[in-house]
This record gives structure tokens, C-alpha cells and sequence, in this order.
């Protein structure tokens, strides 16, 4: 199978996220995650690293060489640098052999405009790619969920992702009411580097948040509190200085974030139809993303909506897998779920 696979050209599925790109791959499922990170070398244009790689520089550089994040808040920000970036994960997602994929359907923020959708399909044909299909990313992570989206019945989806919240409530293959805020993973950490500093007069940089939020992060009371040793520079002596913080205080560093997303939530279930949210009440809210990990961020939502929230099974990846996966529901329905906008481009 797997030579003849290779031969043919082959689908694949891009969550281009703020914070790391998935590649899938049919018949081979999720082959890449590495965080959307490009570092470059400013004197020459000349791209250093990508991926894991260049996340281990972000903070770490010499002044000619700087690390970007090409993607912000869910949207290409850096146009050139997200095109580089593209070719090189659909290059290490194929290995060695030479592979056309003739549709890759990459996802996008259920709010982005028609500019911002532009920009990722035209990239993605930049990047190599014969036929590119958009998807909305709480579509690719309600199927990547196994969650049946054709059936005329309500199922709402909180995608939580490193730029953008996406919440969306989904019935008969479409999406019925959708709200998108750029509060997500990266404010998370943003919240907590303001804390630090200002509680405790240390300066960390983003991979401390990060990792601070990642292993004692909480958003509502954990039945045992934990705490962690970080290292920073002092603000005052401008010194490295390492401080002990705890659970309880990053529950207070991400109160504002949480609440904004567990808000944005409420809203989506007022506005929606009464069939459909007597559907979700009984189903409950799915969520999905790597933001969906924090701790107790689904028991703050269920106590704001009074509605059942569970995290999906394999919640980083089913944006990715949805998005594979969406390519069969295109076979199956011939359906609208996929705004084949390859018109735009079949001719270059």
C-alpha cells in the first residue's frame, strides 16, 4: 500500500494554527506538529529554521537572526515568512519521495475575511499545492471529533486554539450560529507574563508562561493546588531570580481570558434556536484545541452554561483530522461544508 500510495498524488489536510501547524495525511493520519515558528536571518532573508528548531531560539537569538511567529490571532500576518513555512511542512510531511498532493484543504477562523482567505489559499498554492480547499476550523474540529455534523440536530464545538476561540453551533452540515474571539493559548500566556510581573516584579518570557500554564495553570479550583519554580530577571536588580508560584495564582493571572471565552460561549447558546440548543443541552458542548487542555477551564464553562462540557479524545489534533477527513464528506455529499474556491487559481 504504502508504495503505491505515494505514487499517486494524495489528500492532505493543514491546521494552520497561530501557534503550530498539523499536517495530515490520508491513510497516515496526523504525520507533523511543530509549532508555527520561522527564524531568519535578517542580513541575508535566508531562513535558518522552521518548527521545533526555531521555537528553541524564540529569546535566544544573536541580533541578525530573528524568530518569527508568522501567523497572529489566527490570520496570516507575515505573508512571505507563512509561504516559506508552508513549503517546508508539506516538504517534511512527504519525506523523501516526491508526492503531488493534488487537494490540500487547509482551516481557517469562521471569521476571517475574504483578504485573509485569500492570502492562505494563494499560499498554499505557492507552497505547492494543485487544488486548495478552506474549511471553518470548528467544522474540521467537530468532525475531527467523530461528532456526526450531518444529522438535523444541534452539536456545539469550542476550538481553542493558540490565536482564536471558535465557537459554533452545527446542524445539518452547516454552521447555525458562530461567534470567533481572538482570546485563546497566546493570551493565556500573555496573562500570566503581566501577573508575574507585576505580583512578583519578575520578567519571563513566552516558553515560561507557557510552561507554567501547561503544568499548574487552572481556571477553576483544583481539588489539590499545585506550585512551580520558575527562573527570571528581576526588575528591580535586573538580576536571574527564581520564585515559587502556585495554582491558586494563576487561576488569578487567567481569570480574564477564561471568562471572556466561557462568556462568548453564553452568547452562542442565546442566540441560538430553541430545537438546537435543547439538542446541546442534552448532548452537551465538545471541546476541542490545545487551549481545551487547561485545567478546568470545561467545569468554569459548564458552571456559566449550566450545560455539560467535555473535552474531546485527542482535542490538539481534530482540527487536523477534521480537516483530513472533510475531503470524504465532499466525495460523500458533494456538500457545501468546503468552499471550493479553487476557480480563483486552477489557472496559474
Amino acid at each position: 500500500m504504502g508504495m503505491f500510495f505515494w505514487g499517486m498524488g494524495t489528500d492532505m489536510g493543514i491546521d494552520l494554527g497561530t501557534a503550530t501547524v498539523l499536517v495530515y495525511i490520508k491513510g497516515k493520519g496526523v504525520v507533523l506538529k511543530e509549532p508555527s515558528v520561522v527564524s531568519i536571518d535578517k542580513n541575508t532573508n535566508v531562513v535558518k529554521a522552521v518548527g521545533d528548531e526555531a521555537k528553541e531560539m524564540i529569546g535566544r537569538t544573536p541580533g541578525n537572526i530573528v524568530a518569527i511567529r508568522p501567523l497572529r490571532d489566527g490570520v496570516i500576518s507575515d505573508y512571505d515568512t507563512t509561504e516559506k513555512m508552508l513549503k517546508y511542512f508539506i516538504k517534511k510531511a512527504c519525506g523523501k519521495k516526491r508526492m503531488s498532493a493534488p487537494r490540500v484543504v487547509v482551516c481557517i477562523p469562521c471569521k476571517a475575511t475574504e483578504v485573509e482567505r485569500r492570502a492562505v489559499r494563494d499560499a498554499a498554492i505557492n507552497a505547492g499545492a494543485k487544488k486548495v480547499h478552506l474549511i471553518e476550523e470548528p467544522l474540521a474540529a467537530a468532525i475531527g471529533a467523530n461528532l456526526d455534523i450531518m444529522e438535523a440536530s444541534g452539536t456545539m464545538i469550542i476550538d481553542i486554539g493558540g490565536g482564536t476561540t471558535d465557537i459554533a453551533v452545527i446542524s445539518l452540515g452547516g454552521i447555525v450560529v458562530r461567534s470567533s474571539i481572538k482570546t485563546a493559548g497566546d493570551k493565556f500566556d500573555e496573562a500570566i507574563i503581566k501577573y508575574v510581573r507585576k505580583k512578583h516584579k519578575l520578567m519571563i518570557g513566552e516558553r515560561t508562561a507557557e510552561s507554567l500554564k501547561i503544568s499548574i495553570g487552572s481556571a477553576y479550583k483544583r481539588e489539590k493546588e499545585m506550585s512551580m519554580e520558575i527562573r527570571g530577571r528581576d526588575l528591580i536588580t535586573g538580576l536571574p531570580k527564581n520564585i515559587t508560584v502556585s495554582s491558586e495564582e494563576m487561576r488569578e493571572a487567567l481569570m480574564e481570558p477564561v471568562n471572556a471565552i466561557a462568556e462568548c460561549t453564553h452568547s452562542v447558546l442565546e442566540k441560538t434556536p430553541p430545537e438546537l440548543a435543547a439538542d446541546i443541552a442534552d448532548k452537551g458542548i465538545v471541546m476541542t484545541g490545545g487551549g481545551a487542555l487547561l485545567n478546568g477551564l470545561d467545569k468554569l464553562i459548564q458552571s456559566v452554561t449550566k450545560v455539560p462540557v467535555y473535552v474531546a479524545e485527542d482535542a490538539v489534533s481534530c482540527v487536523a483530522l477534521g480537516t483530513g477527513k472533510s475531503l470524504d464528506y465532499i466525495d460523500k455529499y458533494d456538500s457545501a461544508i468546503i468552499a471550493d474556491e479553487t476557480s480563483l487559481i486552477e489557472n496559474r
